[in-house]
């Protein structure tokens, strides 16, 4: 991966001020992903940078942001007015940075579940298709499903990238979900992969990565939005 990210602010919400940003554009990008982070990691985790940099050699370019509460470096996340403004303000920053770019938007777990709320209360400008990269159906051990009882009133595509040993997203759950969603969704099962998308080398049947798989997945899924 050559390519390197531009780096930028822009401003979360007026109460809360200004977030970083992380660009990061290939040459022949087909499409611009805007991408939240969870609630334990910043934009620059390890697990964020490598799906931004799968993405790009499958020609996605990235737009990588903080919310407030990382920015600040407080261990509360945001209220979730705070986190959707934040969503609605990173889209529109992207969507001036490359507005040659059809746009997707999504995150990683918290980040993805936030996107997904912000798309129900009123549908994200230009967004196409929503990704959820580990969506956080439930909190660990306490199986539920009200996490997901938003996603209906979502008017776009959406593509859920899911662990088979994820503990915040039993499929059992999560299945019956993503069914009711109807054509409109889209599940994809990473094998053996967790949450974090640590994966088990023995009996994982596929010898590439989780986030090469992912990229694959996502642009041959971005390919219906032109």
């Amino acid at each position: 991966m050559s390519d390197e990210a531009s780096e930028l602010k822009f401003l979360s919400t007026s109460e809360k001020g200004e977030v970083s940003a992380l660009l990061l554009r290939p040459s022949r990008a087909s499409h611009l992903l805007v991408l939240g982070h969870g609630a334990g990691a910043d934009m620059r985790h390890a697990s964020m940078q490598a799906i931004a940099e799968s993405a790009a050699d499958a020609s996605i370019a990235t737009f990588r942001y903080n919310f407030p509460f990382m920015e600040q470096g407080r261990a509360q996340v945001d209220a979730k007015d705070t986190c959707t403004a934040t969503i609605r303000a990173a889209v529109g920053t992207a969507r001036a940075m490359a507005p040659d770019l059809p746009l997707l938007a999504g995150g990683h777990s918290f980040g993805g579940r936030m996107t997904s709320t912000a798309a129900a209360e009123s549908p994200l400008p230009a967004v196409k298709g929503i990704v959820l990269f580990s969506f956080p159906l439930h909190p660990p051990d306490r199986p539920d499903t009200k996490r997901a009882e938003h996603l209906s009133a979502v008017t776009v595509p959406l593509l859920f990238l899911s662990g088979t040993r994820d503990k915040l997203a039993h499929l059992d759950l999560l299945e019956p979900v993503v069914e009711k969603l109807g054509s409109r969704a889209t599940l994809h099962l990473l094998d053996t992969a967790d949450h974090s998308y640590k994966i088990l080398k023995r009996t994982r049947k596929s010898h590439e990565s989780v986030f090469d798989e992912m990229a694959g997945v996502l642009s041959v899924w971005a390919a219906s939005f032109p």
